[in-house]
């Protein structure tokens, strides 16, 4: 009775290992660079970002001088921007626009690196440093290629930025301003209307700015 249950699971093995075995024991001798190159661009359009990665990668390591390897340079990036990734999609968009700075797909490995910024943005009462970051980069792509079609997405990004910075302001100035603290207030608020114009706290930022004018003055006048 032993003997039926290990020939069963025998075969069991034997057959799992057949189904899989390809997935499992594939190596470089197996598979082309265009092999690879195609079942990466598979998962990537089906959304497997992590076998895309994985594969990509081994692309990369294995045919270094195939002329792919640009190709799963900037997938490898992808995937890891799908994969939120962010710190890593940036450091491998960087180091293909440093590899690659005449390539065609530059403006668009620009636009990603500002929206692996610009896809952490918080509400305005936190840290704006990574919106500051998203900004400085979209900014720098509307400088390089202002005819690209990603420089138009990342406009509308930089109003999205100067909106979020101009908010955080407006916040400060408010707290501030509660606190008595009226010449920090003050220039918080100037701050929207010389930095952030057009940002939508416009007229709240003019109101507040009379109104700390008017205790500054007053409180000059009792001193």
């Amino acid at each position: 009775m032993n003997n039926s249950k290990y020939l069963i699971f025998f075969c069991i093995s034997i057959f799992c290992l057949s189904s899989v075995g390809c997935a499992w024991f594939e190596s470089r001798d197996q598979l082309t660079a265009q092999e690879l190159a195609t079942r990466g661009m598979d998962y990537d359009k089906r959304e497997k970002y992590w076998k895309s990665l994985e594969t990509f990668q081994h692309l990369k390591d294995w045919y270094p001088f195939s002329k792919f390897a640009s190709l799963a340079e900037l997938k490898i990036a992808d995937a890891h921007y799908h994969l939120k990734e962010y710190e890593e999609a940036i450091f491998a968009y960087q180091e293909f626009e440093t590899l690659h700075p005449r390539n065609e797909a530059i403006p668009y490995v620009i636009y990603q690196i500002g929206r692996c910024y610009f896809d952490r943005m918080d509400s305005v009462d936190r840290d704006q440093t990574v919106v500051r970051q998203a900004m400085a980069v979209f900014e720098r792509l509307l400088a390089q290629h202002p005819e690209s079609a990603y420089s138009k997405e990342a406009a509308t990004h930089i109003v999205e930025c100067k909106k979020s910075l101009a908010g955080h302001e407006m916040y400060v100035g408010r707290y501030y301003y509660k606190s008595g603290k009226y010449k920090g207030a003050l220039a918080r608020f100037q701050t929207v209307l010389t930095d952030y114009p057009h940002s939508g706290f416009d007229s709240e930022a003019r109101k507040y700015i009379e109104k700390c004018q008017a205790f500054i003055k007053n409180q000059e006048t009792t001193d």
